[in-house]
């Protein structure tokens, strides 16, 4: 017989349950998508690398950002990496959009990200109804970081627009990036900034849940939430600071930026609002909330057995199919114009043969009568012989 653990002196177990769970859920792991979207050059894969202490992604070459701008289109990029701490395992995707904001002409630039997000639900809808589930994909996106360009006045009318149509498909986490190019006075009033039009706009932005049973996690929440949008400094690199430190940060003539230092960034705020303590919040919020409102939509609205129709709203092919539309319409326009000149004149033509055959037709009636003459004058001579 097998020896069972001796019973507890208080009760008869449950508050071993967490326990159990943890046992679970260190077996299976945890799979985390962030989505990272912002114009070029605002250090997104700096950040991402910094937040994981690894490189998940190489230094873009904005050598070629020139040429890829001729094709006005935003891409979506996948990441995925596997990140072990003390024995447990996360598969983290990361989800990258160049692209998106480059161009003079940004209309429908946000469409591929949000196609994107709408497709992945899609997707998992889709698992779901499947006799077998085992191997689900799950790409669905957990955290969308929006990073906004440091210009210490306030939100540009694009980031209106794609945070308007982001805050009600995903968690949404506002950054600020390369906040050290920004006092900390003109940072406050930013941020103060875009908090007012947040809220005026009616943007859905990610709160992290106060827990009021909890004195501990409700302030911390409450940091959390007041420090949004977070200020960011992302740096890979290791600087010495003035009192001999090594740290992570940006060297400048005036001193060092430091990643870590929360009188300088928010960056440990953002740090463990992703991973250290409402990951798992992120990942029900996504579950509970966002899936759930699309499927209960797509059900709503969709036929049994239906499938959603494709969507072929690429700005690229979008802009392509007004080229050809408006170049249909000059052709037309040119056709119609080039057959009028022809129809007048053909219906010139048509008056001057019509003066020609008249003209003719009087001169063969005048011939007609003149030869009339001369055959009764004929008669009358031969009448008086």
């Amino acid at each position: 017989m097998a020896n069972l653990p001796p019973p507890m002196s208080n009760g008869i177990g449950i508050a071993n349950l967490p326990n159990q769970r943890h046992k679970i859920v260190a077996k299976h792991g945890a799979h985390f998508t962030v989505m990272v979207v912002g114009e070029s050059g605002l250090g997104k894969t700096t950040l991402v690398n910094t937040l994981f202490s690894t490189e998940l992604s190489p230094p873009k070459n904005y050598n070629r950002r020139h040429h890829k701008q001729l094709d006005k289109l935003t891409e979506v990029e996948i990441i995925k990496a596997e990140l072990e701490e003390k024995q447990f395992k996360t598969k983290l995707t990361v989800i990258d959009t160049p692209g998106f904001g480059d161009y003079v002409n940004n209309r429908d630039s946000w469409a591929p990200i949000v196609d994107f997000i709408d497709d992945q639900h899609e997707a998992y809808m889709r698992q779901e109804q499947q006799p077998q589930r085992k191997d689900k994909i799950d790409l669905r996106v957990h955290a969308c970081l929006y990073f906004i360009r440091p210009t210490g006045h306030t939100l540009k009318p694009l980031d209106i627009e794609i945070m308007k149509r982001l805050g009600t498909r995903v968690n949404l986490i506002p950054v600020i990036a390369k906040a050290d190019t920004l006092t900390q006075n003109d940072l406050f009033t930013f941020k103060q900034r875009i908090r007012e039009v947040i809220h005026v706009q009616g943007i859905r932005i990610y709160q992290p849940p106060i827990e009021p049973d909890d004195e501990v996690t409700a302030e911390h929440a409450r940091i959390l939430a007041e420090a949004m949008p977070f200020s960011i400094i992302g740096s890979t690199e290791d600087v010495t600071t003035a009192d001999g430190r090594v740290v992570k940060g940006r060297e400048y003539l005036w001193g060092v930026a430091e990643v870590e230092n929360e009188n300088h960034c928010d960056f440990r705020k953002l740090r463990s609002l992703l991973i250290r303590t409402h990951m798992l919040d992120l990942i029900s919020t996504t579950e509970e909330l966002h899936y759930e409102n699309y499927r209960q939509g797509q059900m709503e609205s969709r036929k049994p057995g239906e499938s959603k129709p494709r969507k072929f709203e690429n700005p690229k092919f979008k802009e392509e199919e007004e080229q050809l539309r408006r170049r249909f319409t000059e052709q037309v326009k040119a056709e119609e114009a080039r057959f009028r000149q022809w129809e007048q004149h053909l219906i010139q033509e048509r008056d001057r043969l019509n003066k020609d055959l008249e003209l003719a037709h009087s001169a063969i009636k005048s011939l007609e009568a003149e030869l009339d003459n001369l055959q009764a004058g004929y008669g009358r001579g031969t009448n008086r012989r």
